[in-house]
Protein backbone atom coordinates (compact mmCIF):
# COMPACT_ATOMS: atom_id res chain seq x y z
CA UNK A 1 0.00 0.00 0.00
CA UNK A 2 1.21 3.59 -0.72
CA UNK A 3 0.53 6.51 1.97
CA UNK A 4 1.92 9.70 1.68
CA UNK A 5 2.67 10.19 5.56
CA UNK A 6 2.93 7.53 7.58
CA UNK A 7 2.64 7.50 11.40
CA UNK A 8 4.66 4.95 13.55
CA UNK A 9 2.79 5.21 17.09
CA UNK A 10 -0.43 5.41 17.86
CA UNK A 11 -0.64 7.24 21.12
CA UNK A 12 -0.78 11.00 22.13
CA UNK A 13 1.95 12.19 19.58
CA UNK A 14 0.72 10.80 17.36
CA UNK A 15 -2.33 11.59 17.01
CA UNK A 16 -2.15 15.14 17.46
CA UNK A 17 0.56 15.24 14.29
CA UNK A 18 -1.89 13.08 12.35
CA UNK A 19 -4.81 15.07 13.64
CA UNK A 20 -2.99 18.24 12.25
CA UNK A 21 -1.45 17.17 9.09
CA UNK A 22 -4.64 15.91 7.72
CA UNK A 23 -5.99 19.56 8.67
CA UNK A 24 -4.01 21.70 7.09
CA UNK A 25 -4.10 19.14 3.74
CA UNK A 26 -7.10 17.03 3.57
CA UNK A 27 -5.88 15.78 0.24
CA UNK A 28 -2.63 13.63 1.85
CA UNK A 29 -3.06 10.18 2.74
CA UNK A 30 -2.34 9.75 6.33
CA UNK A 31 -2.31 6.29 8.62
CA UNK A 32 -1.03 5.36 11.58
CA UNK A 33 0.20 2.44 12.35
CA UNK A 34 -0.33 1.35 16.01
CA UNK A 35 1.25 -2.28 17.35
CA UNK A 36 -1.20 -2.54 19.70
CA UNK A 37 -5.24 -3.72 19.15
CA UNK A 38 -6.26 0.14 20.67
CA UNK A 39 -4.05 3.25 20.53
CA UNK A 40 -3.33 5.72 23.53
CA UNK A 41 -3.04 3.69 26.45
CA UNK A 42 -1.07 5.97 28.09
CA UNK A 43 -3.67 9.18 27.74
CA UNK A 44 -5.53 6.22 29.27
CA UNK A 45 -4.01 5.96 32.18
CA UNK A 46 -2.21 9.73 32.70
CA UNK A 47 -2.92 11.16 35.52
CA UNK A 48 -4.43 8.40 37.33
CA UNK A 49 -7.32 8.21 34.47
CA UNK A 50 -8.01 11.91 34.33
CA UNK A 51 -5.37 12.96 31.78
CA UNK A 52 -2.78 15.25 32.87
CA UNK A 53 -2.85 17.24 29.53
CA UNK A 54 -0.87 20.24 30.29
CA UNK A 55 0.54 22.99 33.26
CA UNK A 56 -0.48 25.84 33.81
CA UNK A 57 2.73 27.51 32.87
CA UNK A 58 2.71 30.26 30.05
CA UNK A 59 6.23 31.84 29.89
CA UNK A 60 8.84 29.39 28.05
CA UNK A 61 11.57 30.36 29.52
CA UNK A 62 10.37 29.16 32.83
CA UNK A 63 8.50 25.86 31.26
CA UNK A 64 11.65 24.37 29.89
CA UNK A 65 13.00 24.32 33.43
CA UNK A 66 11.05 21.12 34.21
CA UNK A 67 13.01 19.10 31.44
CA UNK A 68 15.88 17.34 32.59
CA UNK A 69 16.63 16.77 29.04
CA UNK A 70 15.69 19.13 26.50
CA UNK A 71 15.76 22.71 28.67
CA UNK A 72 17.76 24.07 25.79
CA UNK A 73 15.86 22.29 21.98
CA UNK A 74 12.95 23.36 23.68
CA UNK A 75 12.97 26.71 24.40
CA UNK A 76 12.72 27.57 20.69
CA UNK A 77 9.71 24.71 19.81
CA UNK A 78 7.61 26.25 23.36
CA UNK A 79 7.57 30.26 21.42
CA UNK A 80 5.78 28.78 18.60
CA UNK A 81 2.93 26.29 20.13
CA UNK A 82 3.08 26.24 24.19
CA UNK A 83 0.55 25.88 26.56
CA UNK A 84 -1.89 28.37 25.70
CA UNK A 85 -2.13 27.10 22.13
CA UNK A 86 -2.79 23.50 23.84
CA UNK A 87 -5.49 24.93 25.91
CA UNK A 88 -7.23 26.46 22.52
CA UNK A 89 -6.29 23.58 20.54
CA UNK A 90 -9.10 21.43 22.81
CA UNK A 91 -11.24 24.21 23.39
CA UNK A 92 -11.67 24.49 19.54
CA UNK A 93 -12.58 20.67 19.87
CA UNK A 94 -15.03 21.22 22.66
CA UNK A 95 -12.90 19.86 25.24
CA UNK A 96 -12.37 22.53 28.12
CA UNK A 97 -9.33 22.07 30.90
CA UNK A 98 -9.12 23.00 34.37
CA UNK A 99 -6.45 24.57 36.41
CA UNK A 100 -5.41 22.42 39.52
CA UNK A 101 -4.04 24.01 42.55
CA UNK A 102 -0.99 22.49 41.91
CA UNK A 103 -0.79 23.97 38.31
CA UNK A 104 -1.66 20.50 36.61
CA UNK A 105 -4.68 20.64 33.85
CA UNK A 106 -7.29 18.19 33.33
CA UNK A 107 -10.50 18.68 31.32
CA UNK A 108 -13.21 19.22 33.19
CA UNK A 109 -14.76 16.02 32.94
CA UNK A 110 -11.80 14.31 35.05
CA UNK A 111 -11.37 11.87 32.28
CA UNK A 112 -9.14 10.60 30.17
CA UNK A 113 -11.85 9.38 27.76
CA UNK A 114 -12.65 12.95 27.35
CA UNK A 115 -9.25 13.24 25.48
CA UNK A 116 -9.69 9.64 23.63
CA UNK A 117 -12.91 10.32 22.53
CA UNK A 118 -11.69 13.76 20.87
CA UNK A 119 -9.00 12.05 19.13
CA UNK A 120 -10.59 9.37 17.63
CA UNK A 121 -13.72 11.61 16.78
CA UNK A 122 -11.21 13.75 14.70
CA UNK A 123 -9.07 11.39 12.92
CA UNK A 124 -12.69 9.72 11.57
CA UNK A 125 -13.76 13.20 10.29
CA UNK A 126 -10.43 14.01 8.59
CA UNK A 127 -10.35 10.11 7.31
CA UNK A 128 -6.97 9.42 9.09
CA UNK A 129 -6.57 5.59 8.45
CA UNK A 130 -5.50 3.77 12.03
CA UNK A 131 -4.08 0.62 11.44
CA UNK A 132 -3.94 -1.34 14.95
CA UNK A 133 -2.34 -4.80 15.73
CA UNK A 134 0.26 -3.02 13.13
CA UNK A 135 3.80 -3.59 14.52
CA UNK A 136 6.26 -1.82 12.63
CA UNK A 137 9.49 -4.66 11.66
CA UNK A 138 11.34 -2.60 9.64
CA UNK A 139 12.13 1.04 7.85
CA UNK A 140 14.08 0.90 4.90
CA UNK A 141 14.78 3.90 2.99
CA UNK A 142 13.77 4.27 -1.16
CA UNK A 143 13.93 6.41 -3.51
CA UNK A 144 13.40 9.64 -1.24
CA UNK A 145 10.48 8.02 0.57
CA UNK A 146 10.72 4.80 3.24
CA UNK A 147 9.07 1.31 2.93
CA UNK A 148 8.06 0.00 6.25
CA UNK A 149 7.04 -3.36 6.58
CA UNK A 150 4.19 -4.41 9.53
CA UNK A 151 3.13 -7.89 10.84
CA UNK A 152 0.48 -7.66 8.25
CA UNK A 153 1.61 -5.14 5.19
CA UNK A 154 4.55 -3.55 3.90
CA UNK A 155 3.52 0.74 3.08
CA UNK A 156 5.51 2.72 0.87
CA UNK A 157 4.99 6.56 2.41
CA UNK A 158 6.70 9.88 1.42
CA UNK A 159 7.82 10.89 5.00
CA UNK A 160 7.49 9.24 8.33
CA UNK A 161 6.97 10.76 11.51
CA UNK A 162 8.00 8.39 14.81
CA UNK A 163 5.96 8.55 17.93
CA UNK A 164 6.34 5.88 19.58
CA UNK A 165 7.78 6.70 22.72
CA UNK A 166 10.19 4.81 24.43
CA UNK A 167 10.22 1.73 22.62
CA UNK A 168 13.38 -0.15 22.00
CA UNK A 169 12.40 -1.77 18.92
CA UNK A 170 11.85 1.58 17.14
CA UNK A 171 15.04 2.36 18.07
CA UNK A 172 16.88 0.01 16.84
CA UNK A 173 15.49 0.43 13.73
CA UNK A 174 16.34 4.24 13.91
CA UNK A 175 20.00 3.21 14.92
CA UNK A 176 20.07 1.14 11.69
CA UNK A 177 19.25 4.27 9.52
CA UNK A 178 21.72 5.62 11.27
CA UNK A 179 20.72 7.44 14.14
CA UNK A 180 22.69 7.71 17.80
CA UNK A 181 20.41 6.02 20.51
CA UNK A 182 21.33 7.76 23.78
CA UNK A 183 20.90 4.41 26.16
CA UNK A 184 17.44 4.88 27.92
CA UNK A 185 17.34 4.97 31.63
CA UNK A 186 14.25 5.25 33.89
CA UNK A 187 13.05 9.25 34.63
CA UNK A 188 10.23 9.43 36.57
CA UNK A 189 10.51 6.79 39.47
CA UNK A 190 9.67 6.75 43.39
CA UNK A 191 12.05 5.75 46.18
CA UNK A 192 12.10 2.21 47.93
CA UNK A 193 13.05 2.55 51.47
CA UNK A 194 12.91 0.42 54.76
CA UNK A 195 13.07 2.07 57.75
CA UNK A 196 11.21 2.53 61.25
CA UNK A 197 10.50 6.30 60.97
CA UNK A 198 8.26 5.53 58.18
CA UNK A 199 6.85 2.08 58.31
CA UNK A 200 3.45 1.94 58.55
CA UNK A 201 2.23 5.69 58.00
CA UNK A 202 1.75 4.98 54.44
CA UNK A 203 -0.87 8.09 52.85
CA UNK A 204 1.39 10.54 55.16
CA UNK A 205 2.14 13.67 53.16
CA UNK A 206 4.66 16.32 55.05
CA UNK A 207 3.54 19.94 52.64
CA UNK A 208 6.94 21.41 52.25
CA UNK A 209 10.61 19.55 52.48
CA UNK A 210 13.59 19.63 51.55
CA UNK A 211 15.60 16.54 49.71
CA UNK A 212 19.42 16.25 48.96
CA UNK A 213 20.89 12.99 46.98
CA UNK A 214 24.37 12.48 50.20
CA UNK A 215 27.20 13.27 47.67
CA UNK A 216 25.36 14.95 44.72
CA UNK A 217 24.43 18.59 44.32
CA UNK A 218 20.59 16.68 43.31
CA UNK A 219 18.39 18.84 45.22
CA UNK A 220 14.68 19.30 45.46
CA UNK A 221 11.76 21.08 47.22
CA UNK A 222 8.00 20.31 47.72
CA UNK A 223 5.47 18.00 48.66
CA UNK A 224 6.81 14.36 50.44
CA UNK A 225 4.42 11.17 50.50
CA UNK A 226 5.10 8.26 52.33
CA UNK A 227 4.06 5.41 50.76
CA UNK A 228 4.00 1.33 51.48
CA UNK A 229 7.41 0.94 49.90
CA UNK A 230 9.24 4.49 50.14
CA UNK A 231 8.64 7.76 49.15
CA UNK A 232 7.32 9.71 46.69
CA UNK A 233 5.47 12.92 45.36
CA UNK A 234 7.21 15.81 43.59
CA UNK A 235 10.20 16.60 46.22
CA UNK A 236 11.31 13.18 45.17
CA UNK A 237 9.94 12.45 41.75
CA UNK A 238 11.90 15.75 40.70
CA UNK A 239 14.83 13.59 41.68
CA UNK A 240 14.43 11.55 40.45
CA UNK A 241 14.19 12.97 36.99
CA UNK A 242 17.12 15.71 37.16
CA UNK A 243 18.68 12.71 38.56
CA UNK A 244 17.87 9.89 36.15
CA UNK A 245 21.38 9.25 34.79
CA UNK A 246 23.29 9.57 38.06
CA UNK A 247 21.25 7.15 39.97
CA UNK A 248 21.13 4.93 37.43
CA UNK A 249 24.94 4.51 37.75
CA UNK A 250 24.63 4.36 41.66
CA UNK A 251 22.12 1.26 40.73
CA UNK A 252 19.96 2.65 42.34
CA UNK A 253 21.49 2.43 46.15
CA UNK A 254 21.87 5.57 48.04
CA UNK A 255 21.28 8.10 50.65
CA UNK A 256 18.94 11.14 50.81
CA UNK A 257 19.19 13.36 53.36
CA UNK A 258 15.79 14.81 54.63
CA UNK A 259 15.05 18.53 55.82
CA UNK A 260 11.02 18.07 57.03
CA UNK A 261 10.66 21.65 58.05
CA UNK A 262 13.21 23.66 56.43
CA UNK A 263 15.04 25.24 58.89
CA UNK A 264 18.39 25.17 59.97
CA UNK A 265 19.98 22.88 62.63
CA UNK A 266 20.74 25.63 65.09
CA UNK A 267 16.80 27.67 64.30
CA UNK A 268 15.27 24.45 65.23
CA UNK A 269 16.72 23.54 68.03
CA UNK A 270 16.29 27.07 69.53
CA UNK A 271 12.27 26.63 68.53
CA UNK A 272 12.80 23.05 70.60
CA UNK A 273 14.29 24.98 73.21
CA UNK A 274 11.42 27.34 73.71
CA UNK A 275 9.05 24.82 73.03
CA UNK A 276 10.51 23.11 76.07
CA UNK A 277 9.50 26.15 78.85
CA UNK A 278 6.22 26.54 76.93
CA UNK A 279 5.27 22.87 76.81
CA UNK A 280 6.67 21.40 79.90
CA UNK A 281 3.82 19.91 80.93
CA UNK A 282 2.61 18.13 77.88
CA UNK A 283 3.65 14.88 76.04
CA UNK A 284 6.26 15.50 73.32
CA UNK A 285 4.89 12.52 71.77
CA UNK A 286 1.27 13.83 72.00
CA UNK A 287 1.70 17.48 70.75
CA UNK A 288 3.14 17.88 66.93
CA UNK A 289 4.88 21.06 66.20
CA UNK A 290 6.22 22.76 63.37
CA UNK A 291 3.35 21.63 60.88
CA UNK A 292 3.98 18.39 60.75
CA UNK A 293 1.45 15.53 60.54
CA UNK A 294 1.09 13.60 63.61
CA UNK A 295 1.90 10.62 62.84
CA UNK A 296 5.14 11.69 61.58
CA UNK A 297 5.97 13.56 64.34
CA UNK A 298 5.48 10.66 66.90
CA UNK A 299 7.66 8.29 64.35
CA UNK A 300 10.89 11.14 64.76
CA UNK A 301 9.87 11.65 68.38
CA UNK A 302 11.03 7.93 68.83
CA UNK A 303 13.44 7.87 66.86
CA UNK A 304 14.90 10.60 68.59
CA UNK A 305 14.90 7.78 71.81
CA UNK A 306 11.62 9.93 73.44
CA UNK A 307 9.49 7.87 74.48
CA UNK A 308 5.39 8.21 74.59
CA UNK A 309 5.51 9.19 78.20
CA UNK A 310 7.86 11.82 78.23
CA UNK A 311 6.91 15.72 78.81
CA UNK A 312 8.70 18.53 77.29
CA UNK A 313 10.30 19.16 80.93
CA UNK A 314 11.88 15.85 81.13
CA UNK A 315 13.58 15.67 77.98
CA UNK A 316 17.52 16.58 77.94
CA UNK A 317 20.03 18.53 75.56
CA UNK A 318 20.93 15.10 74.14
CA UNK A 319 17.33 14.55 72.86
CA UNK A 320 16.32 17.87 71.89
CA UNK A 321 19.67 17.68 69.37
CA UNK A 322 18.60 14.16 68.34
CA UNK A 323 14.84 16.13 67.62
CA UNK A 324 16.43 18.70 65.53
CA UNK A 325 18.75 16.52 63.53
CA UNK A 326 15.78 14.20 62.97
CA UNK A 327 13.96 17.22 61.67
CA UNK A 328 15.82 19.44 59.83
CA UNK A 329 18.87 16.24 58.57
CA UNK A 330 17.85 12.93 58.88
CA UNK A 331 19.38 10.43 56.72
CA UNK A 332 17.24 7.88 54.78
CA UNK A 333 18.98 4.73 52.76
CA UNK A 334 17.27 4.17 49.44
CA UNK A 335 17.74 0.60 48.44
CA UNK A 336 15.83 0.81 44.94
CA UNK A 337 13.17 2.08 42.52
CA UNK A 338 9.62 1.83 41.51
CA UNK A 339 7.57 3.23 38.79
CA UNK A 340 5.34 5.84 39.68
CA UNK A 341 2.16 4.84 39.37
CA UNK A 342 1.83 3.69 35.77
CA UNK A 343 3.33 6.38 34.25
CA UNK A 344 6.69 5.29 33.37
CA UNK A 345 8.75 7.18 31.53
CA UNK A 346 12.79 7.69 30.41
CA UNK A 347 15.44 9.40 29.47
CA UNK A 348 16.84 8.26 26.86
CA UNK A 349 16.20 7.85 22.90
CA UNK A 350 17.17 9.34 19.80
CA UNK A 351 20.25 11.98 20.24
CA UNK A 352 18.98 15.65 20.24
CA UNK A 353 22.52 16.57 18.02
CA UNK A 354 20.77 15.00 15.28
CA UNK A 355 17.54 16.62 15.50
CA UNK A 356 16.75 20.06 13.64
CA UNK A 357 14.35 21.54 16.37
CA UNK A 358 12.68 24.17 14.29
CA UNK A 359 10.92 21.60 11.82
CA UNK A 360 11.79 18.33 13.94
CA UNK A 361 13.51 16.49 11.13
CA UNK A 362 16.23 14.46 11.29
CA UNK A 363 19.30 16.19 10.26
CA UNK A 364 20.34 13.02 8.62
CA UNK A 365 17.46 11.48 6.60
CA UNK A 366 15.14 13.71 5.18
CA UNK A 367 11.62 13.22 5.85
CA UNK A 368 11.98 11.02 8.78
CA UNK A 369 10.24 13.17 11.61
CA UNK A 370 10.31 12.72 15.63
CA UNK A 371 7.37 13.75 18.35
CA UNK A 372 7.48 12.77 21.63
CA UNK A 373 9.44 10.94 23.84
CA UNK A 374 10.95 8.92 21.24
CA UNK A 375 13.78 11.49 21.45
CA UNK A 376 16.00 12.22 23.98
CA UNK A 377 13.48 14.61 25.97
CA UNK A 378 11.95 13.99 28.88
CA UNK A 379 10.37 16.07 32.22
CA UNK A 380 9.02 15.99 35.38
CA UNK A 381 5.33 15.22 36.50
CA UNK A 382 3.00 17.21 35.65
CA UNK A 383 1.69 17.51 32.86
CA UNK A 384 4.76 18.74 31.26
CA UNK A 385 5.76 15.49 28.42
CA UNK A 386 2.34 15.78 26.91
CA UNK A 387 3.31 19.24 26.44
CA UNK A 388 6.40 17.99 24.45
CA UNK A 389 4.49 15.77 22.83
CA UNK A 390 1.77 18.25 21.46
CA UNK A 391 5.01 20.80 20.45
CA UNK A 392 6.90 18.39 18.58
CA UNK A 393 3.79 17.19 16.43
CA UNK A 394 2.20 20.33 15.99
CA UNK A 395 5.60 21.69 14.64
CA UNK A 396 6.03 18.51 12.83
CA UNK A 397 3.14 19.44 11.09
CA UNK A 398 3.92 22.50 10.10
CA UNK A 399 7.20 21.51 8.91
CA UNK A 400 5.32 18.99 6.29
CA UNK A 401 2.69 21.25 5.31
CA UNK A 402 5.88 23.77 4.73
CA UNK A 403 7.20 21.36 2.59
CA UNK A 404 3.68 20.19 0.92
CA UNK A 405 3.25 23.92 -0.11
CA UNK A 406 7.00 24.76 -1.34
CA UNK A 407 6.68 21.32 -3.33
CA UNK A 408 3.64 22.79 -5.55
Amino acid sequence: MQRDIVIIGGGAAGFFAAINIAEQHPELSVVILERGKEGLQKVKISGGGRCNVTHAEFIPSELVQNYPRGEKELLGPFHRFMTGDTIAWFEDRGVELKVEEDGRMFPVSDSSQTIIDCFLNEVRKLNVEVLYNHSVKSIKSHEGGFIISTSQVEVEANKIVVATGSNPKIWKLLEGLGHTIVPPVPSLFTFDIKDERINDIPGVVAKNVEVKVVGTDLVSEGPLLITHVGLSAPAILKLSAFGALGLAKLNYNFDIEINFIKQDFETSLNDLKEMKQALAKKLVYGSAQFDLPKRLWKKLVVASHISENDRWADINKGQLQELAIQLTKTIFKVTGKSTFKEEFVTAGGVDLKEINFKTFESKLIPNLYFAGEVINVDAVTGGFNFQNAWTGAYIVSQSIARNKDSNR
